[in-house]
């Protein structure tokens, strides 16, 4: 969208009535001011703080007199109308919040510090939320129109945004912005409490001992966050693939090939998908595959290629606990173009996946390693999951926090064989188990 239609475009702020039509009032006045060409050739900073000078000398020779606060208010939302996404704008720059949902005109919604709140604000109509939309998946080249009316992109700035309107959302457009946070390394999530340091120490050699590793944890419990920390353990020589439908790994390596899936495009050509770019890496002679997030047929490509030679991958999947995780990757394997048998997906998985991590967000927000499991079943055996570490909850307390206590149990006997001629230290706040008797495992169908 040119600079000039974006700047006359006919939305309004949340306000309505007089307040809007000052805005849009301003916005008017603004563009008679300003040479287009000029402005078009600034960098979206100089642009926004040459409009807001402009504005400024205009409200000083017309008026109306304000204070300085609601002067800069008013500043503010005729250049984010011009400019930005309006109300959204301001919620962009919060570094504090995570994610914005809004849910129709009337409702938006922000996560903060793992809260969800609501804030008091609101589109002004149904039309303005969906001409803040269209502007927004216009910068991706992406249309959202009743043939078309979802949408799942990545913005140029790193936002995941997805939008889904009327007929298939009876509430109106909705739109869904998650910000990623910047990377974390484990030892700043051992200060947010998520695990401690003999965990760290585990899994550290856990990683550099190349076992295959699966984080697994419902939405919004970090697994992304932990899996860009763990793969900061990969040494430093070996070539890395990573692939993810929307890029959020920030892997700090030299060595670093990104891959990144494709949607169709309006003609509905194009895709490319996460299996597409599982199968390609494997020609790209990785040392780890990284996965961002297995959902599909993907799964099968990914475990054949971790129980054939591409030991230390890792990846995550969307389960609430570590027997889950299983299970959903092999129903996952299952939903591949291959036809595998059942029983063979069973026989793979306990092949190839070595170790679970199993996260949860509590109520309080935080999120937390709550296990550390390794897979200790071979071939057709049921699946058997030894526990290494276990983060035990006590029931939240007066003021909302959730507290409790990191155990520690032995590890297996192959695991500590491993760890031992990779030159990795065993923790000793775990030990290792003599007989099968010491270890805490359960089975898993």
């Amino acid at each position: 969208m040119s600079l000039r239609a974006r700047i006359n475009s006919p939305e309004e702020h949340g306000s309505r009535g007089e307040d809007g039509h000052l805005v849009s009032s301003y916005r008017a006045k603004l563009l008679e001011e300003i040479d287009l060409a000029e402005m078009s050739a600034l960098a979206a900073a100089e642009r926004r703080a040459r409009l807001e000078r402009v504005l400024g000398h205009i409200i000083s020779r017309e008026g109306p007199v304000l204070s300085t606060a609601e002067r800069s208010q008013l500043i503010r939302r005729v250049v984010d109308e011009a400019l930005g996404l309006g109300i959204l704008e301001p919620l962009l720059e919060d570094a504090s919040i995570t994610e914005i949902m809004v849910n129709g005109a009337d409702a938006i919604f922000v996560e903060r510090g793992g809260r969800v709140e609501q804030l008091p604000l609101r589109f002004a109509s149904a039309d303005q939320l969906m001409q803040t939309i269209e502007r927004i998946v216009s910068t991706v080249n992406r249309r959202v129109d009743e043939s078309n009316p979802m949408v799942d992109a990545r913005l140029p700035s790193g936002e995941r945004v997805n939008v889904i309107i009327p007929p298939l959302s009876l509430t109106g457009p909705v739109l869904t912005i998650r910000r990623f946070p910047r990377s974390f390394t484990l030892q700043e999530l051992i200060g947010f409490g998520s695990l401690d340091e003999h965990m760290v120490y585990l899994l550290a050699g856990l990683v550099q001992a190349k076992f295959n590793i699966i984080v697994s944890g419902a939405t919004g419990t970090g697994k992304t966050t932990l899996l860009n920390a763990l793969s900061g353990l990969i040494p430093a020589h070996e070539r890395i693939i990573t692939i993810e439908d929307s890029a959020e790994l920030q892997l700090q390596q030299s060595h670093v090939v990104r891959l990144e899936s494709r949607p169709a495009n309006v003609e509905g050509k194009g895709q490319v998908t996460i299996r597409d770019l599982v199968r390609n890496s494997l020609r790209m002679r990785p040392d780890r595959i990284v996965v961002g997030e297995v959902r599909g047929g993907e799964s099968l490509d990914m475990l054949q290629a971790m129980s054939t030679g591409h030991d230390g991958s890792l990846a995550t999947v969307h389960a609430n606990s570590a027997e889950d995780a299983l299970t959903r990757l092999q129903t996952l394997a299952s939903m591949s173009d291959v036809e595998v048998p059942f029983v063979a997906l069973h026989d793979q998985i306990n092949s190839a996946v070595e170790v679970l991590v199993q996260l949860t967000r509590f109520a309080d927000g935080a999120r937390r390693i709550t296990e550390i499991a390794v897979l200790d079943s071979h071939g057709s055996e049921p699946y058997r999951l030894a526990t290494a570490a276990r983060f035990e909850a006590r029931p939240m307390t007066h003021d909302g926090q959730v507290h409790g206590a990191f155990r520690y149990f032995p590890l297996p006997r192959r695991t500590a064989d491993r760890l031992y001629m990779a030159g990795q230290p065993i923790p000793q706040a775990f030990g290792v188990a003599q007989h099968v008797e010491q270890l805490t495992t359960r089975e898993a169908r």
